[in-house]
């Protein structure tokens, strides 16, 4: 089973990804956890420490390689492994940022999601600008503002892929949000049988 986590800076879905993971382990299930991380952090702290804002188009487009090349060495290894596989992001992350920073879609992640294995399921996780924000402050190693944190959150809303996911309210404390994960987990397992 291949599950995808989504949502916007600071929703919580590296910590959901890995107790998602735990949990499924917990129960004797193989799990695989595999990040698809498209250094985007990495370049806004470099940015900020040199003074240097790339610009969107050029940032969209070391993002999408590096996301690219994670994707699809996480799909093989995904294909290789018997059990429950969860990715945290996918090629719907990088659409959302170009999206947010009005950048067209393009063919080729449009073509990738279609062409790649289908995922059993993508949760996406919700939670209000305000509340990411202050995640992200907390952890203190990004920076994002409400503004840019709202813009994604419409980004990911505006995808035509937007209606396929599953939304989990992650707003919640870590245990309610991982609850909610592994109903849903569950439920596309029952749906499967």
């Amino acid at each position: 089973m291949l599950i995808v986590l989504t949502g916007i800076d600071g929703s919580g879905k590296t910590t959901a990804a890995r107790s998602l993971v735990a949990a499924a382990r917990a129960e004797g299930r193989n799990a695989l956890l595999l990040s698809n991380y498209a250094g985007r952090r990495r370049m806004s702290l470099l940015s900020s420490r040199f003074g240097i804002r790339l610009p969107d188009r050029l940032a969209d487009a070391a993002e999408t390689t590096v996301r690219l090349f994670t994707v699809l060495v996480s799909q093989v290894r995904a294909s290789r492994f018997e059990g429950l596989v969860v990715m945290d992001r996918h090629l719907h992350c990088q659409l959302a940022l170009r999206e947010a920073r009005g950048l067209r879609r393009g063919r080729l992640l449009p073509w990738l999601l279609r062409t790649l294995p289908a995922t059993d399921l993508v949760l996406h996780l919700d939670v209000s600008p305000e509340t990411a924000h202050r995640r992200i402050v907390a952890r203190g190693t990004d920076e994002e503002s409400v503004a840019e944190l709202t813009a994604l959150r419409n980004a990911y809303r505006a995808l035509p892929e937007y209606a396929d996911m599953v939304k989990i309210d992650a707003g919640g404390r870590p245990d309610d949000v991982l609850a909610r994960l592994v109903d849903a987990v569950h439920s596309q397992r029952l749906l499967k049988v």
